[in-house]
């Protein structure tokens, strides 16, 4: 499917780049913005995952999170003109989202409900995982905004809202299960 022979090819040189179904834009044009915090967030997603291999369970999840992040980073590049295409384009699923969902549930039955907000922070893996969770926030809202002009899946907007939910039920798994989660105390240094 992808090819990659060049990884250079000196045509977004004057700040514009292509999209998937072949027009250019602004490299701060709001769909480049969108799908380039998508990258972000798969690239904190794999930062954390430095620090999930003694989860298995939990590891296998994220790796499944960074394969969706690339889908959505299609499906976003990919715009919805309205044409019907010369070839079937990648779009995020309701599946996705609801597998996430899924994952979230399994994930929470074995944590204590919260009783204050958690400070971001623990353990490694839960520190890259909340820095992940507010990347993915970032890339939703984007997505958000593109949607108010441009059209975007509303399964691909369900994904990106329900991925920063799961990345912080992961990150207090990551914290042993929410035993070395960091809870704020408002107004602790006044």
């Amino acid at each position: 499917m992808v090819k990659l022979n060049k990884i250079y090819t000196r045509t977004g040189d004057k700040g514009t780049t292509a999209l998937v179904s072949g027009p250019r834009r602004e490299k701060y044009d709001l769909r480049v913005e969108a799908y380039g915090t998508v990258d972000e967030t798969n690239s904190a997603v794999g930062l954390a995952r430095l620090h999930t291999a003694g989860m298995a369970d939990l590891d296998a999840m994220l790796l499944r999170v960074q394969n969706d992040l690339f889908d959505l980073g299609a499906d976003l590049a990919t715009p919805d003109t309205g044409e019907v295409p010369e070839y079937e384009p990648l779009r995020i699923v309701e599946a996705q989202a609801t597998r996430l969902e899924t994952e979230i549930d399994a994930l929470n039955a074995d944590l204590e409900p919260l009783r204050s907000f958690v400070l971001p922070g623990g353990s490694p893996a839960a520190a890259h995982l909340h820095l992940a969770r507010t990347v993915a926030r970032r890339a939703e809202r984007l997505m958000v905004e593109l949607s108010r002009s441009e059209t975007v899946g509303a399964a691909a907007l369900k994904y990106i809202n329900r991925l920063s939910d799961f990345l912080f039920v992961a990150a207090r798994c990551a914290n042993e299960n929410g035993k070395s989660d960091i809870l704020w105390v408002p107004g602790k240094n006044r």
